[in-house]
Order: structure tokens, then C-alpha cells, then sequence
């Protein structure tokens, strides 16, 4: 193109060529070329007067953003696209630039936000479009109800989840798209997951797992590892989860992009706990809360700082302070972001803490509201843990009078 002669129609295409070339630069790393390839776009576009043009490149820059964790910056290029769009009557990029607002608001933690972004993708995509790719690896309808599962899960509202997610596992099964299943099985698992309904979320997230396998999709199944990983976890197959997140981390092409290697890390964190490793459980969890608080994921810094005090809390002795001063930065996050079930395991933290340390009152307390919560998110999983703590209390309080 650079040898050709000018003309506005070979301008189009240089466009365009740049534009395609994104998913193999991001798989190869070439993070920088991606940036240089979009404002040479961007320019090109600008000088064109060429509205539509301009907010696919604006829409580009905003998924570059997101790989890369500069959030401002994908939501301005994302509102950007839109204003763009409605200029110029493009009705694709409203929908993918929703997407890429839900998907910026989830990883800051932003729920109600994100819930809402996406839920104006899907108005966007019914009829026909609901089997359209739009030359997308994931079918927007499935990948945005995939998005809207994990925003309600993180809220507690596991069978409004469960419910988003099987209808986007319809519409995959129906196409028999390979990659839009990965995505859909995610979306019905990961609640089960968090809701702690092992039998159901394991068969789906196994099942995931096995289509990235035969179909040789590294980056998928780096999505779905640390959810595999820490169902793994919950089910006392912790070696396991420990060489399948290792796994993850090793593949070069499946981790190019920071946010998804840092979930990584803190996946890994959590199995070494489990495993007994402290030190290397203590080392992951607070890169990955360095990376999270410095990048503003709020949701994701809230599960390390509780991971972090799992961890000082399980040391022997129990480093008390380290442990209860991190419980207590990730609870008040966790309840501002409407994280009910994060916010339950940091009351249980909490009250096997105080129980641990004798101080019967403040276990109570907090196990008491464990209890409430669990119970009123079904998360049954968890009860036996919490009765059994809550009876400790007890005995110790009949031991003392």
C-alpha cells in the first residue's frame, strides 16, 4: 500500500488491512505494532472524513486498551465509537462497543455498569443477529451473555446468572460454534462455581476445557484456567489445579495480555495455599494485588487482599495483624462493589481469625453474618464450615461460665 499511488480507495484498505491484522499481532505480542498500526488508522481515517472508518479504529483502540489494562483510555475510545457510530448509521459497532464498556466496567469492579453495557449489546442483538459473528471469534450474543453471567455471579445473583448463561448456551449449541461454546459452558459454570455447586459447575468447565484442547485454543482455555483451577481447588484436587494453572502461565500464546495473566497468578496463589506452599501462595497474591491496585480492578484486588489474609491467617502461628488488616481492606471493597459473596467469605476469614485468637464475641459476630449471607445465596457449601466454627464458639462460651 505504502508503494502504491495515493488514492482514497487504497486509503480504505490500508485501513481495513491494519484493522485485520489485530488478533495476530495480539497472539504474537507485537503490543506495540498493534498501537502504531491503529493511529496510522486513525489518521488515515481522520483525513478521510470517513466517520464510519473511524469508529472501527476508535472501537480498536479500545480493545488494544483493554489487553493492555489502560482502562480510561478504552472507555474514552469505546464512547468515542459510539458517538461515531451513531453518525454515521453503523449498527455494529454500538454493540461491540458496549461490549468493551461492560467488559472495562467488570474488571474494575464496576458490576451495576457493566451489567448495563451489556444488556444494551443483547437489545442490540436480537432476531437473526443473535447468530451473527460479525466476523467476531466469540458470537456477541453468547459472548455478552457470557459477560452478564460473571457481572451477576460476582453479586450474588447466581440463578439469574445461571439462567443468562444456558440461554447463551443454546443459542452456541444451536450454531455448533466451537469457541462460542468455551464461552457459553463458562458462563453457566462459573456461577455454579461461585455459588458453590460443584456437580454442576465442574462436568461444565471440564467440558470447556476439552473443546480448547481438541481445538488447540490456548488463549480460551487461559480464560477459563483459573476458573478450572479453583473448582479443582474446592474439590481437594489441588496438585491438580496446580499443573494446570502452571500450564497456563507457560503458554506463551495464551498469556500476551496482562489482566488475564494476573487472574492467573492469583488462581495459582489460591492452589498453592491450599497446597500447604505459603511462601509461593504469599509471593503470587501480592504481585498480582500490586498489579490490580495499581490498575484499578477493584473486584480483583478485593479477592487478593483476601487471599492474602487466608493466607497470613493459615500460617502457624497465625500472623494476626497481617492477616486481619487485610480482611479488613478487602470487606469494606467487596461491600462498596456489591460482591455478596466475596463479602461472606471475608466475614467467615474474620471469624475463624477471632475464634483462632480466643476472641469469642467478634467471632460470633462475624461468622453470625457469614451464616446469614450464605444462607440467603444458597451457598450451601459453605454452611457445614461455618456451623461447625459457630459451634466452637459455643462450647467455648459453656467452657467459661
Amino acid at each position: 500500500m505504502e508503494h502504491l499511488p495515493e488514492h482514497r480507495d487504497l486509503h480504505e484498505q490500508a485501513i481495513d488491512l491494519r484493522l485485520d491484522l489485530y488478533s495476530a499481532r495480539l497472539v504474537l505480542g507485537q503490543l506495540e505494532r498493534i498501537l502504531h498500526d491503529f493511529r496510522v488508522a486513525e489518521t488515515l481515517a481522520e483525513a478521510l472524513d470517513d466517520p464510519r472508518r473511524l469508529g472501527r479504529v476508535s472501537l480498536s483502540l479500545a480493545q488494544y486498551f483493554v489487553s493492555v489494562g489502560q482502562y480510561d483510555q478504552a472507555i474514552a475510545s469505546s464512547q468515542r465509537a459510539l458517538a461515531l457510530a451513531a453518525a454515521s448509521g453503523d449498527n455494529y459497532t454500538p454493540i461491540e462497543a458496549n461490549f468493551q464498556l461492560g467488559l472495562v466496567y467488570f474488571l474494575q469492579g464496576d458490576y451495576r455498569q457493566a451489567m448495563d453495557a451489556h444488556r444494551r449489546a443483547l437489545a442490540l442483538l436480537e432476531g437473526e443477529q443473535r447468530y451473527e459473528r460479525f466476523g467476531q471469534p466469540v458470537l456477541p450474543a453468547v459472548r455478552s451473555r457470557t459477560q452478564l453471567s460473571l457481572c451477576l455471579a460476582e453479586v450474588g445473583a447466581f440463578a439469574e446468572g445461571i439462567a443468562v448463561g444456558e440461554e447463551g448456551l443454546r443459542i452456541a449449541e444451536e450454531v455448533k460454534h466451537l469457541v462460542s461454546l468455551v464461552n457459553a459452558y463458562r458462563s453457566v459454570g462459573l456461577p455454579y462455581l461461585r455459588q458453590g455447586g460443584l456437580h454442576q459447575a465442574l462436568p461444565l468447565l471440564e467440558r470447556a476445557a476439552g473443546i480448547c484442547e481438541d481445538a488447540d485454543l490456548p488463549f480460551f482455555f487461559s480464560l477459563l484456567a483459573p476458573d478450572l483451577g479453583a473448582a479443582y481447588v474446592l474439590c481437594g484436587r489441588v496438585d491438580e489445579a496446580v499443573r494446570l494453572l502452571e500450564r497456563a502461565l507457560e503458554q506463551a500464546t495464551s498469556s500476551r495480555t496482562m489482566p488475564i495473566r494476573m487472574r492467573q497468578l492469583s488462581a495459582l496463589g489460591e492452589a498453592h495455599l491450599h497446597a500447604g506452599r505459603l511462601q509461593e501462595a504469599h509471593t503470587l497474591a501480592a504481585r498480582a494485588l500490586e498489579y490490580f491496585h495499581t490498575h484499578q480492578e477493584r473486584g480483583n484486588e478485593a479477592y487478593a487482599l483476601r487471599l492474602l489474609g487466608d493466607i497470613a491467617a493459615h500460617r502457624d502461628p497465625p500472623e494476626v495483624e497481617e492477616a486481619d488488616a487485610s480482611y479488613r481492606q478487602a470487606l469494606p471493597l467487596a461491600e462498596e462493589l456489591g460482591m455478596r459473596p466475596l463479602v461472606a467469605h471475608c466475614h467467615l476469614g474474620l471469624g475463624t481469625l477471632s475464634l483462632k485468637l480466643g476472641r469469642r464475641d467478634q467471632a460470633r459476630a462475624d461468622l453470625s453474618q457469614a451464616l446469614e449471607l450464605f444462607r440467603a445465596m444458597q451457598m450451601t457449601f459453605w454452611l457445614p464450615t461455618v456451623e461447625a466454627a459457630l459451634a466452637q464458639v459455643v462450647k467455648e462460651d459453656e467452657g467459661h461460665i
